[in-house]
């Protein structure tokens, strides 16, 4: 996985939730204005201290999750 160096998770913000470079905007709050179908440029209007680059890497974080299997473990 590429490096994704301005999503961040600290437990004292936002409930340890990923993270914009540390500030208390969600990557679930930027995909999900994606999902709304706001455009990127909308959304760096609407939040303008957010970088272009900061809303990319959410987006890649989230489909990066996505990817991610649970393997459930047989009970002894």
């Amino acid at each position: 996985m590429e490096q994704l160096n301005r999503i961040t998770q600290q437990p004292e913000v936002m409930g340890g939730k990923a993270c914009i470079r540390g500030m208390r905007v969600t990557v679930g709050m930027v995909v999900g204005q994606i999902g709304a179908g706001h455009s990127v440029d909308e959304i760096l209007t609407d939040y303008p201290y957010l970088e272009r680059e900061d809303v990319m890497q959410a987006l890649r974080y989230a489909a990066w999750r996505t990817e991610e299997r649970e393997v459930m473990l047989a009970i002894a």
